[in-house]
């Protein structure tokens, strides 16, 4: 038979089999992928093929392979330096949600989320949340990111999780697809989820209440159905995902307008520093490319991402 992972306690996995059965299955043995160092070999989101367990008296079943991912999010292991956890595969969209104040979401972290997106090879979508509450001024800064980001290629959506401005927007985008949220704490995460499925309302709740006690209890991924044709990742207790195993030489390729002039400089492994003849630094000083974006490329070039991690990123 086969599945998808809809949650994995460790130990067992939760497969909605293609009859839209649930079942709990476990792994044989040891299950390892070639070329990934995990903690954990079958994660959410997961196509398995699983074998119902003969030998128990329940309906259980036994995994027995995995289907190549599309992608996955993976993230360092809390205990094993050397190993990463993975988060979630078969990821269709991602989105990240910005606010302008309380919290500051600041364009460093938001160039290093969608290097880490660009990396793993799922889209991002930048929701600009609380556009309710801004002043006029704050609205201008709201379009002159928006315009910097779409002009690079990522759509943004304007939007108010409170009030329900173009919440329909994020659900179409959303519609037979497997969505994941991110943001800093406080940007509305929470909200959101509700206003878009109600139906999670408890569980949501239920994370926010763990968060706000401080709690570092073990957490596991889990993936919802909703009402409207959608998949959705929940990851409580993740504090984001970083940047992980990426050659400083591969940085500028996952900044998509470095990437479009790379082949314009003069070496082709040109870091965009100081060498001559590169074709990014004259878009630079053409005020071409952002100059925002260009800092945070030197930030991760000179790998300050775990630094950055420890003392700014954390999720709701």
């Amino acid at each position: 038979m086969t599945g998808i992972v809809y949650k994995s306690t460790g130990s067992w996995y939760t497969v909605k089999a293609d009859n839209s059965k649930i079942y709990e299955c476990r792994i044989k043995g040891k299950f390892r992928i070639k070329g990934i160092k995990s903690t954990n070999p079958i994660t959410v989101g997961d196509v398995v093929d699983f074998r119902l367990d003969t030998n128990s008296d329940q309906e259980t079943g036994v995994i027995e392979n995995i289907h190549e991912r599309q992608n996955y999010i993976i993230r360092k292991s809390v205990n094993l330096s050397k190993q990463t956890h993975i988060i979630a595969s078969n990821i269709d969209v991602v989105f990240l949600l910005i606010t302008l104040n309380n919290p500051t979401t600041f364009t460093t972290f938001i160039d290093r989320f969608l290097v880490t997106a660009e990396a793993y090879g799922i889209k991002a979508i930048l929701l600009f949340n609380k556009i309710d509450t801004y002043n006029e001024e704050e609205l201008l800064e709201v379009k002159y990111l928006a315009a910097l980001y779409r002009k690079i290629g990522y759509e943004c959506i304007g939007i108010s999780a409170k009030s329900g401005k173009n919440v329909d927007k994020v659900k179409d985008v959303m519609t037979g697809k497997v969505s994941m949220f991110s943001g800093h704490s406080g940007v509305g995460k929470s909200t959101l989820v509700n206003a878009i499925a109600p139906e999670l309302s408890l569980k949501t709740a239920k994370i926010s209440d763990q968060h706000q006690q401080g709690q570092h209890t073990t957490t596991f991924a889990e993936m919802f159905d909703l009402s409207f044709d959608a998949k959705i990742i929940d990851t409580p207790g993740i504090k984001g995902f970083g940047i992980v195993d990426i050659e400083r030489e591969e940085i500028g390729d996952y900044f998509p307008e470095f990437f479009r002039l790379k082949s314009e400089c003069k070496f082709n492994n040109c870091l965009h520093v100081n060498e001559p003849k590169c074709a990014v630094k004259e878009a630079l000083d053409a005020e071409e490319i952002a100059w925002s974006r260009y800092k945070s490329y030197l930030q991760i070039l000179e790998g300050e991402e775990e630094h950055y991690r420890k003392n700014n990123y954390d999720e709701e």
